[in-house]
């Protein structure tokens, strides 16, 4: 895969929904975000680590606005795959607790999951890890705004 190159897998109906949302987001192409799966409400998301990316040389770890792109688009298609939902319009808050330092050299992966929607908000939650899948370097919660499917209002 080229450099700047977002990947999105194929096999399901939430695919589609996937790369709509992703093709709409250049810092995702930019920073090569790829989806690993998609389903009703969740997603499961990867950064490839890359030298571009690191934050400091000297310990090779990727810069922490890189991480929280990857885990905001992630719930972003999270929250577009989920049934009730329409159109994710715009992330209304992003919550990052920061646990650890990312190690360096690793990819991060993200998997996020819908908790709930409520009329025209999504709230998400996330979770990132590098290889150590038992330590998460970030957890996050986020808000969405969001239109509801005409299904969800009840049409």
């Amino acid at each position: 895969m080229a450099e700047g190159e977002s990947k999105v897998v194929s096999g399901n109906k939430y695919v589609a929904i996937a790369q709509g949302f992703m093709g709409s987001l250049p810092q995702a192409r930019a920073l090569g975000l790829q989806v690993l799966d998609v389903g009703q409400g969740m997603a499961q998301m990867r950064l490839p680590y890359a030298a571009r990316l690191v934050a400091d040389a000297d310990t090779g770890v990727l810069h922490n606005g890189a991480i929280a792109t990857l885990i905001d688009t992630c719930c972003g298609v999270a929250a577009v795959s989920h049934p009730a939902l329409g159109q994710v319009t715009a992330t209304l808050d992003l919550r990052l607790d920061y646990l650890r330092a990312a190690t360096a050299g690793q990819d991060i992966t993200v998997t996020a999951r819908v908790l709930r929607v409520e009329r025209s908000v999504a709230f998400v939650q996330a979770q990132a890890f590098d290889a150590d899948g038992d330590n998460p370097v970030v957890t996050a919660t986020a808000v969405f705004t969001a239109v509801a499917t005409p299904a969800a209002k009840g049409a």
